[in-house]
């Protein structure tokens, strides 16, 4: 079952929201063309906003809406908010092409969470949404 739901935040923030549910597990697909991850408040706001909103742990978001800081390791960011989103629960998918990023680092890291089980980095929304719907 998909449903859709359309956001807006105190910036003005918009995004498309889609619920999948399957086989009793459900996840929430967002798709948005503002950078709605940009540091560790943004980030749990926004995670707890789709939460509340559509009652789904399991998150997959599009790599547009995620600060390009997310994805320099040596910012720290991304291990901050990974980490606030497994003590709070959240899952996450990033989906998007990746092939920008040159970064061996980055790249060893982002192989590693895909073999996890609460961390991914997918090439499309629909692969996102599958690993997020796998038992774990």
């Amino acid at each position: 079952t998909v449903s859709n739901y359309r956001w807006n935040k105190e910036r003005g923030d918009l995004m498309d929201l889609s619920v999948i549910r399957e086989n009793e597990k459900s996840a929430a697909v967002v798709n948005s063309q503002s950078v709605l991850i940009y540091d560790v408040v943004s980030a749990l706001d926004f995670a707890m906003s789709v939460k509340c909103e559509t009652g789904c742990t399991g998150i997959a978001l599009n790599k547009e809406a995620v600060s390009d800081e997310f994805f320099a390791l040596s910012t720290r960011l991304a291990g901050e908010i990974l980490q606030k989103f497994v003590n709070y629960g959240i899952r996450l998918a990033v989906y998007g092409d990746f092939s920008e990023y040159a970064s061996s680092p980055l790249r060893d890291f982002m192989y590693e969470s895909n073999k996890g089980s609460d961390f991914f980095f997918q090439p499309d929304a629909d692969l996102a949404a599958e690993k997020l719907l796998e038992k774990r």
